[in-house]
Formats: C-alpha cells, sequence, structure tokens
C-alpha cells in the first residue's frame, strides 16, 4: 500500500514508474474498511471473510466493480 497526498502525485508516480493507475482508496475508506473487516478478529466466533462477504464489506465503503471483486481477475497479471 502506497500513501499519496494527491491524485497528481499519484499519477506522476505510475507515469514514473511505468505501472497503471488502479482504483484509490481514501484514508477515510480505509479507516472503515478496517473497522469493518477486523471488527470480531480477537473473537473465538472469527473467520476469514468468504469472496461474497468481501465484495459486501467493499461495497459498504463505497469500494465496487472488478478491481474489488475477489472473484474476477482484471488485474491478474498486470504490471
Amino acid at each position: 500500500m502506497l500513501l499519496f497526498r494527491s491524485e497528481e502525485t499519484v499519477d506522476r508516480w505510475c507515469a514514473a514508474h511505468q505501472v497503471p493507475r488502479r482504483p484509490l482508496v481514501s484514508l477515510e475508506q480505509l479507516w472503515h474498511l478496517a473497522v469493518v473487516w477486523y471488527e470480531n478478529r480477537l473473537t473465538a466466533e472469527s473467520r476469514r471473510p468468504t469472496p461474497q462477504d468481501m465484495v459486501g464489506i467493499f461495497a459498504s465503503v463505497g469500494l465496487e466493480g472488478p478491481f474489488w471483486d475477489p472473484a474476477a481477475d482484471q488485474w491478474a497479471g498486470a504490471s
């Protein structure tokens, strides 16, 4: 995970490293994702989210589309 100050900085970094730009996540989205993802990790009922759970968790913080679908292979092999 890389943190950037602005979208312009992301664009410059991607161009300099010749990598395609991926969907961006704000710090607020990242925080909400972590809260939901790890909410029960210290309980006996803790389990890894299923792929369907993951889609719902990502969508709940505004992360939707093929990139966020664990069943999609859109980014496989992308460098």
